[in-house]
């Protein structure tokens, strides 16, 4: 080869090079909540493919995204449990947190030919250990295997929250959090991983977003506080997310929300942006939050599993974005 020819191919190289290192540069950074993953990943491939900003999300739970977050290692974070008072004064960017998409937590079983009504009573007593054979719960008899998350996580604290509404008995023997003491059962990291366990093991049940629930695994009805049996579904997490009033960080919960259409394990996720310290990247982080809000987005929230936003809280989200500053 002529040293013309390896010149230019040298030039070549150093140009891909180059181009591939600043794409990989411009690109966005978010990591946290396994819960509302399969819509991000969704709505930033649309924007991407749009001729928006690339976004990478990892999803790696709410737990290890807020530690992210106030490590400053990504350009936004992600949780299903609203950011504590004091790991946001970790934050010395500020904290610009705001509601994504709304979902339903499913409790999710693998046992052919069991077509599954629990009672609130039920739901935690499964997960407390004291129901431990299927045929409790007239179905065919056989040993329950419960499977829990083993990460930190929003689903986690979304769920638990709820059974400790539903009984004293968990209230005051596990009570809520992003990581409980399990007091039986398997974890699987994410919901990916409670998944997988679930659909690789016949008489398991577990919790999940209802966008998981697939193939062998199926949804049970479960009671609600009005006493009907509900499936989780749009209307079903429409109807619970309308009784979420949000507070000035737009925050806010119902572990057991009235209503006979309500399904009572329902939540929002949460995005964390960082107020100031954004730099140039500041226009493309609002532009890709933005985007999760937007109709494009929204409007393939139900096919993906998901409740879209709506009304006050979803205007209360869009006014947020400006408050991403540079």
């Amino acid at each position: 080869m002529t040293f013309a020819k390896k010149a230019f191919v040298f030039s070549v190289l150093t140009a891909m090079t180059a181009g591939a290192a600043a794409t990989a540069q411009s690109a966005l950074n978010g990591a946290g909540a396994s819960f509302p993953s399969p819509f991000y990943q969704r709505a930033f491939s649309d924007l991407a493919s749009g001729g928006g900003p690339r976004v990478n999300y990892q999803s790696v739970g709410s737990g290890a995204g807020v530690r992210q977050f106030i490590a400053g290692t990504v350009d936004f974070g992600a949780t299903d449990e609203p950011i504590s008072s004091a790991d946001a004064a970790k934050v010395k960017r500020g904290v610009v947190q705001l509601p994504t998409v709304g979902g339903t937590i499913a409790i999710a079983y693998n046992k052919p030919g069991c077509a599954l009504k629990l009672t609130q009573k039920q739901a935690a007593e499964i997960f407390l250990g004291v129901i431990n054979d299927w045929k409790q719960l007239k179905c065919a008899p056989g040993k329950i295997t419960v499977v829990h998350r083993s990460d930190g996580s929003g689903t986690t604290f979304a769920f638990t929250n709820s059974l400790s509404a539903f009984s004293p008995t968990w209230k005051s023997r596990v009570g809520e959090g992003k990581s409980v003491k399990w007091p039986v059962g398997v974890g699987g990291k994410g919901n990916e991983g409670v998944a997988g366990v679930l659909q690789n093991t016949s008489g398991s049940i577990g919790y999940l977003n209802q966008a998981f629930v697939k193939g062998s695994i199926k949804a049970a009805a479960l009671q609600n506080k009005a006493g009907k049996f509900v499936m989780p579904n749009l209307k079903s997490g429409a109807a619970a997310l309308n009784n979420i009033r949000l507070d000035s960080n737009l925050a806010g919960e119902d572990p057991n929300p009235a209503g006979a259409d309500s399904y009572p394990i329902s939540t929002l996720t949460w995005v964390l942006a960082y107020k100031s310290g954004n730099g140039a990247k500041a226009p493309r982080i609002r532009q890709a939050i933005a985007f999760l809000l937007s109709p494009k987005a929204q409007d393939k929230a139900d096919d993906l599993g998901y409740v879209p936003l709506r009304g006050t809280v979803l205007n209360s989200a869009k006014k947020a974005v400006g408050n991403i500053g540079s």
